[in-house]
């Protein structure tokens, strides 16, 4: 009997944009039968700065998906992390929890798995790419293999248009925009076929 994928999502989420698409892409890769853990990352970010934003607030008291551990790491076959954009690349909360893999690093335990990443910013043109790509420099160190959302269908050829990753412009300006609904599932999808391929192809 073949084995279903595994696939860990892991995030970090400051109003739950990233959180939403951590979701999305779960259904992605549920919908072919793969095994998911949507996990967060600790929040690090001081209490003073946190209760002057009421979405950021609220998030904090609501978010209900447990965190990660590095356990999750290894039980995994494929791994998908995201993270809002920060100055073009990763939040500090997410880097965080990626700088405790050291040991998993020297033992090679994340080699050969499959890597994704996805994100969200407040502007369209505000590192959406580049907060992907920095992601990505951890599975590089890693020894995982990278895989980008590319262009798998019309929707994310057509409407969503980003090959790196699900991307969402979360903004009072854009909220009738719901393409990264499609373009994470997709990406969830996938990751759960290149995943499963990984997994049962013989050395």
């Amino acid at each position: 009997m073949v084995r279903r994928p595994k696939i860990a999502i892991i995030y970090y989420s400051a109003t739950g944009n990233v959180a939403s698409l951590a979701h999305n892409l779960s259904e992605g890769a549920e919908s072919l039968g793969a095994e998911t853990k949507v996990l967060r990352v600790h929040e690090t970010a001081p209490a003073d700065a946190i209760a002057s934003n009421a979405a950021w607030q609220k998030f904090v008291d609501t978010a209900s998906d447990e965190f990660a551990s590095l356990t999750d790491l290894e039980w995994a076959d494929g791994i998908a992390l995201g993270s809002p954009t920060r100055f073009g690349g990763p939040a500090s909360q997410l880097k965080a929890f990626l700088d405790t893999t050291g040991g998993l690093w020297a033992q090679g335990a994340l080699a050969n798995k499959v890597g994704t990443a996805f994100t969200s910013a407040s502007t369209q043109h505000g590192g959406l790419e580049s907060t992907i790509l920095a992601i990505n420099n951890h599975f590089y160190h890693w020894g995982t293999l990278i895989m980008p959302l590319g262009y798998p269908n019309d929707h994310v050829r057509k409407v969503s248009g980003n090959p790196y990753g699900a991307s969402r412009f979360a903004s009072s300006r854009n909220t009738s925009d719901t393409s990264h609904i499609q373009a994470a599932f997709s990406q969830g999808v996938r990751l759960a076929q290149v995943a499963a391929a990984c997994t049962h192809l013989e050395p």
